[in-house]
């Protein structure tokens, strides 16, 4: 049995990821920040509703995207086998996703399809190719968006971690660097789980796990990023073409520390490392906010939504890296209140984090 602070921040990372999801349901994707404050006021504190004809249409506040909706699924099938069972989860897409949709954007639950659920389907429906033939291209978060739950179950366990993580992102994503990417979002989160923080220091930790072979990556240079030494090979104990995804997070967390480098108001993070889709726009905001406000989990998510562009993603991944933080019980009870479900998504995350333990 996983301790009672261990449950709590794996609890809160994957709480405060469905709260970040459903936040920015109603003001998702405004890359006119203008409109967006016409229709939303100046400074977004809830759960909205979103407007006629913009995505999400229908749905109401404190409701789940797609993105919610498949990180649900993911989180069943983990607490269902008490582990990561490709076949199980891919059952689920298959049963409880796929039926669903059309293979157009706007389809499906949450209102939305994104782009590399869209290519999934596709191949999977349309081509009958098996699971495993069905990643394509697309270059954003999604996959980080649900692997966060294979991060918090196996935060113990860094290198099931990065395997499970891995072959769940390859199921609809398979360029190389996005995969690295969302295996580094992954490994943070996972030891955020376990109690570390996001701070100057933590890039090191994980490069140190990528020295002991646990982690995919290899390593080019010699310690604190010294030339390799003369005659030796550089170490390569993974997949992955470098560590530097592993860097990203220090370098964020540095900056926000910094007081000669200021992000004011912080919602302009969105501006600074850019309002698209992309995985390396979103990891880098994500990682700004989860470090700036690592102890203010309202602050932290706020920021991320009122950025505008792709602020749905930006919340869900500054989301779980602060509830990581602060811990279940230090979220605001009123983003629990509004969200809808939350007693079924509340005992998911506590039976996922009931059982880190387990190998």
């Amino acid at each position: 049995m996983a301790n009672s602070a261990l449950q709590e921040r794996a609890a809160g990372a994957i709480m405060g990821a469905f709260i970040g999801d459903a936040l920015a349901l109603g003001p998702h994707w405004y890359y006119d920040l203008d409109e967006l404050r016409r229709d939303y006021g100046e400074w977004i504190t809830g759960y909205t509703d979103p407007k006629p004809g913009r995505y999400h249409a229908g749905l109401k506040a404190g409701q789940l995207s797609q993105s919610g909706f498949i990180l649900a699924l993911l989180l069943r099938s983990l607490v269902a086998s008490g582990r990561y069972d490709e076949g199980d989860f891919c059952r689920r897409l298959d049963e409880e996703l796929l039926p669903l949709l059309d293979g157009t954007p706007m389809s499906g639950p949450g209102g939305y399809t994104s782009q590399s659920i869209r290519e999934a389907w596709r191949r999977r429906v349309e081509q009958g190719l098996p699971w495993g033939q069905t990643g394509g291209h697309a270059d954003t978060t999604e996959a980080a968006e649900r692997t966060l739950a294979l991060a918090v179950r196996y935060a113990l366990h860094p290198r099931e971690l990065a395997r499970t993580i891995t072959a769940n992102t390859l199921l609809t994503q398979s360029d190389e660097t996005v995969v690295s990417m969302t295996v580094a979002y992954g490994a943070v989160l996972g030891l955020l789980v376990q109690g570390h923080t996001l701070d100057a220091h933590l890039s090191g930790q994980l490069m140190q796990l990528v020295k002991d072979g646990t982690l995919p990556f290899h390593a080019v240079t010699s310690d604190r990023l010294q030339p390799p030494r003369p005659g030796s090979e550089p170490s390569r104990v993974g997949r992955f073409a470098s560590p530097d995804a592993l860097l990203t997070p220090s370098y964020m967390a540095v900056a926000a520390a910094d007081p000669e480098i200021r992000i004011e108001p912080a919602w302009k993070v969105s501006l600074v490392y850019g309002m698209p889709c992309a995985i390396y726009h979103q990891l880098p905001a994500a990682y700004y906010l989860a470090a700036r406000f690592r102890e203010d989990f309202e602050s932290a998510v706020l920021h991320a939504v009122n950025g505008g562009g792709q602020n749905q993603a930006r919340a869900i991944l500054t989301g779980a890296l602060v509830g990581a933080q602060v811990g279940l019980s230090r979220i605001p009870q009123r983003f629990l209140d509004g969200l809808e479900t939350a007693a079924v998504l509340g005992r998911l995350a506590a039976d996922l984090a009931a059982n880190l333990e387990a190998g």
